[in-house]
């Protein structure tokens, strides 16, 4: 079983799915889905979480993770790289001092990385609406039009040159509001035209809660699992709204709520692994579930 963990990542890369991140500093662990065993990899140099891992070429990057304890988790000032073939963790590139933040969503469109939103202050203050890109060949960073409002604990997704960002929340320990202030509005950023557009009302998320993990599937989006609230155990819902009609339906429950962790789309199946099972950190689990 790979190490109990939340606040991770989890990628495919080559058809292994890598694990990895979390609080506290924990190894690598790595799935094969054809022989359904994991092996464990390198330890990072540091402890990281609240991030959304996304690949490049062979490697995994982890651009605006957080380390340290709450409330007043900080920001990265680098991007760190997980090299699958080695085996390895080495610094990339160093992030705009005032661009650095957590808990922000990422997706990569050829050469680029989005960076969206997250907040400076680990989970007492600082909600950003910023949008970046990083050039992987270059090592250049280009700010973009911000979003239509900040959101931290939440993942974008990205469909035919549209960015959606769905759920997540403003974190705010200051005011003792941590998990309260969800977001039910959906954003979409349209790349080729620097524009964000915000869906109506109508197609606002269903249940609002922040941590969950999302994917795209047969051009539909899945909101699966997360925190609120209105309820201690973590948030068992997978809903799912058709990109076409921008229309929501709830399609099934995992089989054990959690939040804080990533999902793989893998020969049009889904996976989701870890996280923790309740509102914040305890437990932490190191279940993996199949979503056919």
């Amino acid at each position: 079983m790979p190490s109990a963990r939340h606040e991770n990542g989890f990628v495919e890369v080559n058809g292994l799915f890598y694990l990895i991140g979390g609080r506290k500093i924990k190894p690598v662990d790595i799935f094969d889905k054809k022989t359904n065993f994991w092996k464990q990899g390198a330890k990072p140099p540091i402890e990281i979480h609240h991030f959304q891992a996304v690949t490049y070429k062979d490697d995994i990057y982890i651009i605006g993770a957080m380390t340290g304890k709450y409330p007043h988790e900080k920001p990265l000032d680098k991007i760190l790289i997980y090299q699958t073939k080695k085996n390895e963790w080495v610094w990339g590139n160093t992030i705009p001092e005032n661009r650095r933040r957590g808990s922000a969503g990422v997706v990569v469109k050829g050469n680029l990385a989005y960076v969206v939103c997250g907040i400076t202050d680990g989970h007492w203050s600082g909600h950003v609406s910023w949008v970046d890109t990083y050039n992987f060949k270059t090592g250049e960073w280009t700010i973009l039009k911000d979003a239509p409002r900040p959101r931290d604990h939440f993942h974008a997704v990205i469909h035919q040159n549209k960015i959606y960002c769905v759920s997540g929340r403003n974190s705010s320990a200051k005011t003792k509001q941590t998990f309260n202030l969800t977001i039910p509005e959906v954003d979409v950023y349209e790349i080729i035209k620097n524009n964000w557009i915000t869906l109506s009302k109508s197609s606002n998320l269903p249940t609002k809660r922040a941590g969950a993990s999302n994917v795209i599937k047969n051009g539909k989006l899945f909101v699966i699992g997360g925190e609120s609230a209105n309820q201690k155990t973590a948030h068992n819902e997978v809903e799912v709204m058709d990109l076409t009609t921008k229309k929501w339906k709830n399609l099934l429950l995992l089989k054990r709520g959690r939040h804080g962790t990533q999902s793989i789309l893998y020969n049009n199946k889904i996976y989701i692994v870890a996280g923790s099972g309740n509102r914040g950190g305890k437990p932490e689990l190191s279940s993996l579930e199949e979503l056919n």
